[in-house]
């Protein structure tokens, strides 16, 4: 099978090793990529939220698989373009994908579904966004309705900050707080059955200790040993089944990766949100620990055959992945700087631990910073305690001048397994 992997962050990196390894892969290809994924990938260049230029290079290629990573091409209707042309494409359609594109369309269909989530107000007027922010109290959620690129949400105690959040976005949705230890999950569904994913935690917060800004996440692990053995179980039936359903009963099948980010709260498991592709950076984590192939999979979601995928087989080992970032993430990043020991840490700490790319590009005979961040550093070990070590122990050998990353990924949850 011939595979055109849409992107070029570190989630997209994560996707393409995965399916370099893949024995059924007689060739890979990643449009637009980055300097990384051309080590394992033939790069093209593409304007991924032009599905018809989409299409037109899984034709010339003769890919018999399109995976879209990111979501703003999702959300543009690449993949209905891609499907239009005949081609099996990973992703959902424009519609089905507005359950990340809308975070009021995701939570008329958890109602509609009887999901579990905050309870919310969709406002467009300074008025409503008084009202809601009055009704909830602090610590105040404030979403943007549309894509942000994950920073379209703002969790503060200040309503000052809140309010000026929800005045800048057009539609914003205002919800109560939800407290407890938040956890990804995802799942590859055909629009019909379901295949859940080991569950994974990130880190939003750029600082240690969750402080400082939110980001499009700092790192993350996998597996969770704090987690309830029945919580994979407890998702499919409460969330994950309901909503797949729900958006078939529509007429709008969601067929790809759904993407559940959920609280466990003192109440019970409550959906945060949904994203409607692999987040970074638990891709990266997640699939270090997947056994089976994953060209399969994707290809049996496309073509609405899941029913025949035998169940997913998982790696004993934990995964921890670390992001280093730019100068000045999640702000305006600096971009540009040279990358030095990418060649120390494949040298010296392969096959347990590697360097996924996010934002990087080649210059000459030079890897240089290309977006706020940067590189993944992921390692896997016998338990998380081992691939923490691996991990920044590697991130140790990367030198980027005023680069930053998060020193506690996976601390808490190492001491406690």
């Amino acid at each position: 099978m011939k595979v055109l992997v849409i992107g070029g962050g570190a989630r997209e990196h994560a996707l393409c090793r995965s399916l370099s390894l893949d024995p059924d892969v007689t060739a890979l290809y990643c449009a637009p990529g980055n300097a990384g994924i051309a080590e394992v990938a033939e790069l093209h260049p593409v304007d991924a939220l032009d599905g018809a230029a989409v299409a037109r290079l899984a034709g010339e290629l003769g890919a018999g698989l399109v995976v879209v990573g990111p979501e703003a091409p999702l959300v543009a209707g690449v993949a209905d373009a891609v499907r239009a042309a005949g081609i099996p494409c990973f992703g959902p359609s424009k519609e089905a994908a507005q359950l990340e594109g809308s975070k009021a369309f995701a939570k008329d269909v958890m109602a509609a579904a009887n999901v579990p989530t905050a309870r919310s107000y969709v406002c467009t007027t300074p008025e409503e966004i008084d009202t809601a922010l009055d009704a909830f109290g602090a610590p105040y959620v404030v979403k943007d309705d549309g894509l942000a690129a994950g920073k379209g949400v703002v969790v503060t105690d200040d309503l000052a900050a809140a309010r000026d959040h929800a005045l800048a976005c057009d539609r914003v949705v205002i919800e109560e707080f939800l407290d407890g230890p938040e956890v990804s999950l995802f799942a590859i569904t055909d629009g019909v059955t379901v295949l859940p994913l080991q569950p994974a935690q990130d880190f939003k917060r750029a600082l240690d200790g969750d402080e400082g800004p939110n980001t499009g996440g700092m790192g993350a692990y996998s597996p969770l040993p704090w987690a309830d053995p029945k919580l994979v179980d407890e998702v499919m039936a409460t969330v994950l089944q309901p909503t797949v359903d729900e958006l078939r009963r529509r007429g709008t099948p969601f067929s790809g990766l759904l993407y559940a980010g959920l609280a466990i709260t003192s109440r019970g498991v409550r959906v945060i949100e949904f994203n409607a592709r692999f987040g970074d950076p638990e891709t990266q984590v997640v699939l270090a620990r997947l056994k089976t192939p994953l060209a399969s999979v994707l290809l049996h979601s496309a073509n609405g055959t899941l029913d025949v995928e035998p169940p997913l087989t998982w790696r004993d080992d934990a995964a921890v992945t670390v992001v280093i970032a730019s100068h000045n993430y999640p702000e305006t990043p600096r971009t540009g700087d040279p990358i030095e020991g990418l060649g120390e840490v494949a040298a010296q700490d392969a096959p347990h631990a590697y360097v996924l790319h996010a934002g990087t590009r080649r210059e000459g005979d030079a890897i240089v910073s290309a977006g706020g961040r940067v590189l993944s550093v992921t390692a896997t070990g016998k338990d998380l305690t081992q691939a923490r070590e691996r991990a920044y122990k590697a991130v140790s050998r990367i030198r980027l001048d005023g680069s930053q990353h998060r020193t506690d990924i996976a601390q808490k949850a190492a001491a406690g397994s």
